[in-house]
């Protein structure tokens, strides 16, 4: 009868609408250097990524640049639940993704520079086997009232992408002070895979599953702000700030088990989430020539964009169920998140640096609302990298490992979190060519 409660309550999970976001989500690195120092850029931004980081820094940089670089992210994750028999581990997928940056001087005004970037900002995903999951997808075959028969493999995936168009431009106010603008145009992807339970209408009963699908996407609109003020050569402060963007996104839905009740497989729909506000603050140090030494402080406003998300169907059916039992709210709870990065530069000569950082980042997810297709886990992570210039051309590259802290969710509870033993590991790295003009 214990299998049986956690069985049934697991079950309810998977009617459920699954949030969009993990800690993730937002790419903790955007380019090769800045990842091989730890991502501690906003009181550096000394290279093309500065429209990312700190707009500001853009004024600084000489003559014009065009770069591109590749950034591929590899998560590892695990779950194991020995109530129901379940140790999975997810497939080792690659999420990659293709940038392109660049920044030119302002012909009418040479204290203003240009910059334009297409680059993804934000995408993770994770797949588990359906076989190693299928302690999720039983029935009772015998009418003993116990499930005992396990139905699919079912495929369970998650993966999110966002596309990020950004105009900028970067203002030297004095000698000392820069001040940066960039214009964020957001477009979000989202795709999902996930067994649904069927029910008995009569009994309600779980009397069997179905293959559940969606996918959405839309846009969002947002800016970021920059200051970067260099109190001497060999000590610099920056700030950053991001507005939240909020995203309606649109999208189809499918559900074969809906047929069974007469209804329509498909149905389209709209959900409203949001990218938090994010704000960082940093310094770079160079104590000598060769060397310099970074440090953030990067703060995430999950608590205010992600709390509950709804989902809108536009199927008169898939509608008026949804609603009825509440199915189509999806409660997340995530609490502010404060990352600490800490990097270092050291230039072997004028063509060769070297580079290493690491930083924290916190899960924003609380235990109540934890879910295997959504990993929110708390990381130490360790990066290396290095450049290289020959005349023209140079070519970075970056490492990144994020060791993952192990999670236990005790219990369902009120908003079906699910239990059991959670981890994820994460390598990701990161390829750059550019050119001077």
């Amino acid at each position: 009868m214990k299998r049986l409660g956690i069985v049934t309550c697991l079950l309810i999970l998977f009617m459920l609408p699954v949030g969009l976001f993990a800690n993730g989500l937002s790419l903790n690195s955007i380019g090769p250097k800045s990842l091989g120092m730890g991502g501690a850029f906003v009181g550096l931004a000394d290279d093309y990524t500065a429209l990312y980081w700190n707009p500001a820094g853009l004024i600084h940089l000489d003559g014009a640049y065009v770069g591109i670089f590749v950034t591929d992210i590899i998560p590892m994750a695990t779950y194991k639940y020995d109530a129901v028999g379940i140790d999975a581990k997810s497939k080792i997928n690659h999420y990659a993704s293709p940038n392109l940056m660049g920044y030119w001087t302002c012909r009418l005004n040479d204290k203003l520079k240009m910059g334009l970037g297409v680059y993804v900002p934000a995408g993770l995903g994770v797949e588990w086997e359906g076989k190693d999951l299928m302690a999720f997808t039983m029935v009772d075959a015998n009418g003993d009232g116990v499930p005992d028969t396990p139905m699919g493999p079912y495929e369970w995936m998650s993966k999110i992408g966002v596309v990020n168009l950004s105009p900028a431009i970067s203002f030297k106010a004095t000698e000392k002070l820069s001040l940066g603008l960039a214009v964020n145009i957001f477009y979000g992807m989202f795709d999902l895979k996930r067994p649904a339970t069927l029910r008995d209408p009569m009994t309600g009963a779980v009397a069997g599953f179905a293959q559940y699908s969606e996918s959405s996407n839309g846009l969002g609109y947002g800016v970021t702000l920059g200051m970067l003020y260099k109190y001497s050569e060999r000590f610099h402060f920056g700030l950053s700030f991001r507005t939240k963007m909020n995203v309606t996104m649109s999208g189809e839905a499918e559900n074969p088990g809906m047929a069974a009740a007469g209804f329509a497989t498909k149905s389209d729909f709209d959900r409203d989430v949001a990218w938090p506000m994010w704000i960082g603050g940093g310094v770079a140090i160079m104590p000598t020539d060769k060397f310099t030494l970074t440090a953030d402080l990067q703060w995430s406003q999950w608590k205010e964009s992600e709390e509950t998300f709804v989902t809108k169907f536009k199927d008169a059916a898939w509608k008026a169920g949804s609603e009825a039992t509440g199915e189509n709210i999806f409660h997340l709870y995530w609490e502010n998140a404060l990352q600490i990065r800490l990097g270092a530069e050291y230039k072997l000569n004028e063509d060769m640096a070297v580079r290493g950082g690491w930083y924290y980042d916190p899960a924003p997810a609380p235990d109540k609302t934890y879910n295997i297709l959504f990993p929110s886990i708390t990381y130490n992570a360790f990066t290396i990298g290095g450049s290289y210039r020959m005349s023209a051309l140079r070519f970075d590259a970056g490492l990144e490992y994020l060791y993952g802290q192990e999670r236990v969710i005790e219990s369902p509870g009120e908003y079906n979190a699910v239990p059991g033993t959670h981890n994820m590991d994460i390598f990701a790295f990161s390829l750059g060519v550019g050119y001077q003009f």
